[in-house]
């Protein structure tokens, strides 16, 4: 995956989700704060977490269901404000935890486009059903045989 955070201007270029899905930069709000993740003593120097929000209303999704999709697949990542929060501390540099918020973000987004399949109730075959009720005999035959001897 090619960075999308220019390294010299620490600015975020557009997130392209698929070819024809990109979010703008301007949708995406980044604050970085100290970590609790590796770092040794940069832990307590360095502003290395990263945290972004992104707008459910910017990101622009390609059709209703795929946002109907994303709020109902990942609600627990949504705030009341209605934005995603992603939050990596898990690296030692800010452009790497950002660039792995960018990535986290981007998988959720691709998952939300793909329909889950329709389940079609299928019903017992003759054998499962003859081998659940030969378990169950064997089962209480065993059961019947623990008892105590008069």
């Amino acid at each position: 995956m090619a960075l999308p955070l220019s390294r010299k201007r620490r600015t975020v270029d557009d997130l392209v989700v698929t070819d024809s899905w990109t979010i703008p930069a301007t949708a995406l709000q980044i604050h970085f704060a100290r970590g609790g993740g590796p770092g040794g003593q940069n832990v307590n120097k360095l502003n290395t977490k990263a945290e972004l929000r992104a707008r459910l209303a910017d990101l622009a999704f390609p059709r209703p269901e795929v946002e109907a999709r994303f709020r109902e697949r990942w609600a627990s990542r949504i705030t009341a404000a209605g934005e995603v929060l992603i939050v990596s501390q898990v690296h030692r540099s800010q452009a790497q935890n950002l660039e792995d918020c960018l990535a986290r973000l981007t998988a959720l987004l691709r998952a939300a486009l793909v329909a889950p399949k329709v389940r079609r109730p299928t019903r017992p075959t003759r054998g499962s059903k003859e081998r659940r009720i030969e378990a169950k005999r064997h089962q209480s035959k065993k059961r019947r045989d623990r008892g105590v001897d008069e």
